[in-house]
């Protein structure tokens, strides 16, 4: 388990969306206070499922008028949750969870990511793909708010995200002799294809207007862009990033797919 040193203080952040709210109640990495629930809700599916780990482990549920949970978020599909706030890692605890996987190490490495959506999606990819750790800014991005813990459909709760000066997270990596990889459309990016993948990465992707920031690029070992097939020049950040992710598993043979 990471540190608990690397959580983050604040006021209670409040959650919505049935996913959401569920993965982080299995995640188990943050206390979940009190749950709203609009009156009337049918009690099936991922909401039966929240009510009864809701009781396995003494949350407060309370049903409310539907209009309440409006004044939350437009959003809340009939459930609101009250959380203590995000609890993000120490960079250390990334670098020692890739002490234990070796040449399987995997961080993604986000650099001024701005649109909660654009994180959200991103970080659903990192999950799925498994990576061992994500780093966002210290300053200028978005963090892990509840907008994106929603866009991520929860899986924000199961990974480790730190927040970290970038240049320094890189420099600690490069020293766990991961190669850093940069998504970039310059004229000197090569192909994704063209370098090998199947060893410890970290790879990096820009913000949505400007890309990567020069120190950030100057870091890294190696710059890929996508092939591009049609008009449009390059990809939104997200899918760029998801597409580079789900092109690192592949090349690792998938290892760990569960049917």
């Amino acid at each position: 388990m990471p540190s608990k040193s690397g959580m983050k203080g604040g006021a209670d952040e409040k959650l919505y969306g049935r996913h959401p709210i569920h993965e982080t109640l299995i995640a188990n990495r943050r206390r979940v206070k009190q749950i709203y629930i609009a009156e009337g809700a049918t009690r099936q599916g991922v909401l039966d499922q929240i009510l009864q780990r809701a009781e396995d482990i003494h949350i407060p549920v309370n049903f409310v008028p539907r209009e309440q949970l409006d004044q939350f978020h437009d959003q809340h599909q009939g459930i609101v949750a009250d959380a203590d706030p995000y609890p993000y890692v120490h960079l250390a605890d990334i670098l020692t969870k890739l002490d234990a996987v070796g040449d399987e190490g995997l961080v993604l490495i986000l650099d001024r990511i701005q649109d909660p959506q654009n994180l959200g999606a991103l970080l659903r990819t990192a999950e799925v793909v498994g990576v061992h750790g994500v780093v966002l800014p210290k300053r200028r991005g978005v963090g892990i708010t509840p907008a994106v813990v929603r866009s991520s459909a929860g899986a924000s709760e199961h990974l480790w995200i730190a927040q970290e000066n970038l240049a320094h997270a890189i420099r600690e990596l490069t020293h766990k002799e991961l190669w850093i990889v940069g998504l970039d459309i310059t004229p000197d990016a090569q192909s994704l294809d063209s370098i090998p993948l199947s060893g410890p990465l970290g790879l990096v992707v820009g913000s949505e207007g400007s890309g990567l920031r020069r120190l950030v690029r100057e870091s890294c070992d190696f710059l890929v862009k996508l092939p591009i097939k049609g008009h449009i020049k390059s990809l939104n950040a997200a899918v760029a990033g998801s597409i580079a992710l789900y092109a690192i598993w592949q090349s690792r043979g998938f290892r760990g797919y569960k049917a």
